[in-house]
């Protein structure tokens, strides 16, 4: 075995890092656009997880050549996140088109049917999101709202 081979990529740097942008947006965009799971998990979360996971195996199981190339495209997920962050963070347009807006589930102790089925969450999926925060009965509830991130905020009546 060569040592040095393992630190030369075998790939331009260029491209590895147009590999990471593309994939890295189009799965953001795909997500973002698709739909928001009601969890503790943010969608930007779990796919920075789940792309530096298999590009940091890529890089250790030898799938790229050079251990380079797999921090080069982790490096490249990484600023994608942040750098998504930071704008949405400056920019209140980049917000609107980046995160989306909190979503009224429960108004006034009353469901709204239309706002569960867009995001494909069952009643008893909410039942048991509200129960987590100390609620019994949907109509012991004044809003209740599915986060920009994923998770349930509720507000209480009373």
């Amino acid at each position: 075995m060569d040592w040095a081979s393992i630190f030369i990529p075998t790939l331009p740097v260029a491209e590895i890092f147009l590999r990471g942008t593309v994939v890295y947006l189009f799965l953001f965009f795909l997500l973002r656009f698709l739909r928001r799971e009601a969890g503790e998990l943010g969608i930007s979360d779990l796919l920075v997880i789940v792309l530096i996971a298999d590009a940091a195996q890529n890089a250790m199981a030898s799938d790229y050549t050079s251990i380079t190339e797999g921090l080069i495209l982790v490096s490249t997920i990484a600023f994608w996140d942040y750098f998504l962050d930071w704008i949405s963070f400056k920019s209140p347009l980049m917000r609107r088109l980046l995160r989306p807006q909190p979503l009224l589930l429960i108004k006034d102790g009353r469901l709204i049917p239309r706002n569960l089925k867009r995001e494909m969450i069952h009643e008893e999926d909410l039942l048991g999101q509200l129960r987590e925060h100390g609620v019994a009965r949907i109509t012991d509830v004044q809003r209740c709202y599915l986060e920009s991130e994923g998770r349930i905020s509720v507000v209480k009546r009373g």
